[in-house]
């Protein structure tokens, strides 16, 4: 007859959701500076023994990747609180990343998952620079201040250095994964940090994750039919709102190709 004070379950819920970074026209990514607060207020809700984070993005900047998930990591020690990731559509690169700063990862059996590598990508226009009767000129104060210029042509001491950059990179992203995932990565099979990405069914076998299901799904069978889920996720300010509901339509198309470069590295 007690049933009635019983107390419900709490979870804290974020939602990630996009390119990592200043991505487009008008800046609209997921980067630390516009999550920070919402991470601290999720984590600071006393009465949530949980917070969950539902991520669905194709990666982007390395540096905000590292940012929010180191972020994430220091706010569940200093609060005590376990974090479960939802992968949907994608987890891969940057978001992946982000993922690993979870104790529990889930995700859908055709969500795309991984990506554990770095890619720089380019264009040459030498060619027709030439073709079309321009002169280019360069004047740099340092020597290798125009590196990788896609103007001139490629030198082979600029990949070198490049690649260098890359492998560092890819070095820190290895140890994320490792640190987060653990004795669960099954490395039998698969080079799983070959840059290579998978479906959710597959990375499960992979362990780079634990489970397949969705947040709604998971968080009842683990906390009851009547678990509370507070979510916290950031509002659309007013200049984003009305950049969304803009007519200027060359602007809003240079936005979506610039995102969409990204997400259709994996099939989205």
């Amino acid at each position: 007859m007690f049933s009635f004070f019983k107390k419900k379950k709490i979870v804290a819920h974020i939602k990630l959701n996009g390119v990592i970074g200043n991505a487009g026209k008008f800046k609209q990514g997921i980067d630390f500076s516009g999550q920070q607060e919402i991470i601290e207020k999720a984590f600071s809700l006393k009465k949530a023994k949980v917070v969950a984070i539902t991520i669905n993005s194709p990666g982007g900047s390395p540096v905000q990747s590292h940012l929010i998930y180191e972020f994430i990591r220091a706010q569940a020690k200093k609060n005590k609180k376990r974090v479960i990731v939802f992968a949907e559509d994608v987890a891969a690169s940057g978001g992946y990343l982000i993922a690993c700063a979870g104790d529990e990862i889930y995700a859908n059996s055709s969500s795309i998952i991984g990506s554990i590598g770095v890619i720089y990508s380019s264009f040459g226009f030498t060619e027709l620079i030439k073709k079309i009767g321009v002169e280019r000129r360069v004047h740099t104060a340092g020597k290798n201040k125009s590196t990788l210029d896609p103007f001139l042509n490629e030198k082979k001491e600029d990949i070198e250095r490049l690649k260098i950059i890359q492998l560092d990179l890819h070095k820190d992203f290895i140890k994320v994964v490792e640190e987060s995932r653990g004795s669960k990565l099954n490395r039998s099979e698969i080079e799983l940090f070959s840059g290579e990405f998978w479906s959710g069914s597959k990375a499960k076998e992979l362990g780079l994750i634990d489970d397949i299901g969705n947040a709604s799904e998971v968080l009842k069978e683990k906390f009851g039919e009547d678990v509370v889920i507070k979510n916290f996720e950031k509002s659309k300010g007013w200049l984003s709102k009305k950049l969304s509901t803009s007519n200027n339509q060359v602007d809003q198309l240079a936005n979506i190709l610039e995102e969409r470069s990204i997400w259709q590295r994996y099939g989205f």
